[in-house]
């Protein structure tokens, strides 16, 4: 398939860019990698009347370490230099290793990691993380800027709070708190596929009790999903592996939404959610008593 015709634009700055797409509106729409896009079109699942390519814009490229601790992440950064990065892989270990499970090498080597989440596939790694990390996100538009929380910014499978006017400019992920551990857990039919179920899961310890602890889901259901049992059952607590086995029951039975389709049934998935949060929990505490 092909996609159907479409005007193109390349701006070379953000001023640039802002003012074509409230020119365009609601025919416009921005391409960052376009690993996700592109195809879509292709299959007719998209079909904008004109695409502004945000490639050229060096300044949308960026991570810049902050003075608090946090990271700053230029939307059009693209996924390897984030999953390369001496910084990221130092003070955000998870951001590194969850990238490293997108696809293969030469899709991360065009994939961006502002665009997944602007993108908001609901199999995606990225809008999840951004989730469970507490990303704050810099919009701007010809307006100027607005800021969201990312757990507010993803409403719906590929809907978020953009306008047609708006492109998502920048990730600020705050500092991981002392003490914590995360890790990332997925399955899926082959190596680079997309994951048929995923857990990302951050916990923080106080000597040998949980102090917090967050899992997000995705892969099944509309959008990244914060769990809300694991903090629940386990905020206070000396984590056994009872307890745990107890909370990951309770996730893949009550707080996801699978699907059935011809790789797996919405039962099958519902097990696979249990078996990851109890991976991710059990793997996360551990390296947050190290």
């Amino acid at each position: 398939m092909k996609p159907a015709p479409f005007d193109y634009y390349a701006p070379t700055t953000v001023a640039e860019a802002v003012e074509k797409l409230a020119e365009l509106g609601y025919a416009g729409k921005v391409l960052a990698g376009g690993q996700s896009l592109i195809p879509a079109m292709n299959f007719r699942m998209a079909r904008p009347g004109a695409l502004v390519d945000l490639g050229k814009i060096k300044e949308l490229a960026y991570i810049k370490p902050q003075a608090d601790g946090s990271v700053a992440i230029g939307t059009m950064t693209r996924d390897t230099a984030v999953e390369e990065d001496e910084f990221i892989r130092k003070n955000f270990p998870i951001v590194a290793e969850t990238v490293s499970y997108i696809a293969h090498k030469q899709i991360r080597n065009r994939g961006s990691f502002g665009g997944a989440i602007a993108h908001a596939d609901p199999a995606a790694q990225i809008p999840a993380l951004a989730v469970l990390l507490d990303a704050k996100l810099k919009v701007l538009s010809t307006d100027g800027e607005r800021w969201e929380d990312a757990v507010d910014f993803i409403i719906g499978p590929f809907m978020t709070t953009l306008e047609p006017q708006e492109l998502l400019a920048e990730v600020v992920i705050p500092p991981l708190p002392a003490n914590c551990g995360c890790s990332y857990q997925q399955v899926s039919r082959q190596k680079g596929g997309y994951a048929q179920a995923a857990a990302i899961a951050k916990v923080v310890m106080d000597g040998d009790k949980v102090k917090d602890a967050q899992v997000v889901l995705f892969s099944v259901g509309e959008t990244p999903i914060r769990t809300e049992q694991p903090n629940k059952v386990l905020a206070g607590m000396v984590p056994s592996t009872e307890l745990i086995e107890s909370v990951a029951e309770y996730v893949g039975a009550n707080e996801c939404d699978p699907g059935t389709d011809l790789h797996g049934t919405e039962e099958y998935r519902r097990n696979l959610v249990k078996v990851l949060v109890r991976r991710a929990l059990l793997d996360a505490i551990e390296r947050a008593k190290k």
